[in-house]
């Protein structure tokens, strides 16, 4: 397995503590290094900005939303950083929620699936150098009669891409998603990943849509991980916390009662009473009590926590489900954190 971690600049953004960061953790032998995009600083002008400031390791967009941009800028963007990075790139994409797209970018919420599929394709025809003509369940390029003025026509890009085959990622979870990308993606971003249900939750919507299951992943690499601290005392009790904390908040309040991906994920891990309780809590208000009910069980096997033979085992158990990309969070107060890293790509090797 190689190694992948965030870097964690959507709030704060200082170019000299980023540059010093992004070089440090390419020295400590990190493999890839990819950020996200909500509503704080743009994630494409920080990875160009990081690509000039590293040699080795490949960025990825982790995500871009693709609501956010249009099917051609997201491949022009790509074909730009992938350039100045000399083919270090991977275009990573994901729909966010209802909640960011339509409350932060003002767009609708609609035809996920289609739309994924669209910017996908049309990315690639981008990239290929032909005029481009699309006609998807979602996006048509150029625009159809009766919409628009009438005068769009077909256009190809302009300038040599470094490569035309830029690896696309794509976030999901739901198994629908997961099932279109295993068909079209190269790369598979999911989140609260719990390797012991690899195939259980994930591997009939893998298996349709490109016969990939952990014993045959193909040509679909997956990125997945979490939160290292190593030992014991205060610092683990820290870091499984802030993982029992962030699967709460994701679980009990991102998305209505009716619509939470992630709570339904939690109920498809088996945690079905676990996960109206969380979402009861949390939408009342008691959002301290929700983020206590999620179970000790979970924060076991979502964090790399513990002594570390513990972690050590871990990360065997990562390996064994075909994670191509051990991603990895070190909190800030970790003493020695370059060390850290270096010991978990040793045992990832």
């Amino acid at each position: 397995m190689k190694i992948s971690m965030a870097i964690g600049a959507g709030a704060s953004l200082d170019p000299k503590r980023l540059s010093r960061h992004v070089a440090d953790l390419e020295a400590a032998g990190v493999d890839m290094l990819w950020g996200g995009e909500i509503y704080g600083f743009d994630l494409v002008s920080t990875l160009a900005y990081v690509a000039a400031k590293t040699e080795r390791v490949q960025l990825m967009t982790g995500i871009l939303p693709i609501y956010s941009r249009s099917p051609t800028i997201l491949a022009q963007t790509a074909m730009t950083i992938d350039t100045l990075s000399e083919g270090r790139f991977i275009l990573g994409l994901g729909t966010s929620g209802p909640q960011v797209i339509e409350g932060w970018h003002g767009v609708p919420f609609s035809k996920p699936l289609g739309r994924t599929r669209d910017v996908i394709e049309i990315c690639r025809k981008v990239w290929a150098g032909d005029r481009v003509v699309h006609d998807g369940r979602a996006v048509s390029l150029p625009l159809p009669e009766g919409e628009g003025s009438g005068l769009g026509k077909p256009l190809k890009r302009m300038g040599k891409p470094y490569r035309q085959d830029i690896p696309i990622a794509v976030a999901s979870i739901g198994p629908r998603n997961v099932e279109l990308t295993a068909e079209l993606a190269n790369v598979w971003q999911p989140i609260h990943f719990l390797p012991e249900k690899f195939n259980e939750v994930w591997g009939d919507p893998l298996e349709t849509g490109g016969a990939r299951r952990a014993d045959d992943l193909g040509d679909l690499q997956i990125v997945a991980g979490g939160t290292v601290a190593l030992g014991d005392g205060s610092m683990v009790d820290s870091v499984r916390k802030g993982v029992r904390d962030t699967v709460g908040f994701y679980v009990g309040g991102m998305g209505a009662r009716d619509k939470n991906f992630y709570n339904d994920l939690f109920k498809r891990y088996g945690y079905l009473d676990e996960a109206e309780k969380i979402q009861d809590l949390f939408l009342t208000g008691k959002r301290d009590e929700a983020f206590a009910a999620v179970p000790d069980d979970y924060v076991d096997r979502a964090s790399l926590t513990g002594d570390p033979e513990r972690v050590k085992e871990r990360v065997e158990v990562y390996r064994s489900v075909g994670v191509s990309y051990l991603d990895i969070t070190i909190p800030p107060e970790t003493e020695n954190p370059l060390e850290v890293i270096s010991q978990i790509k040793a045992w990832a090797e």
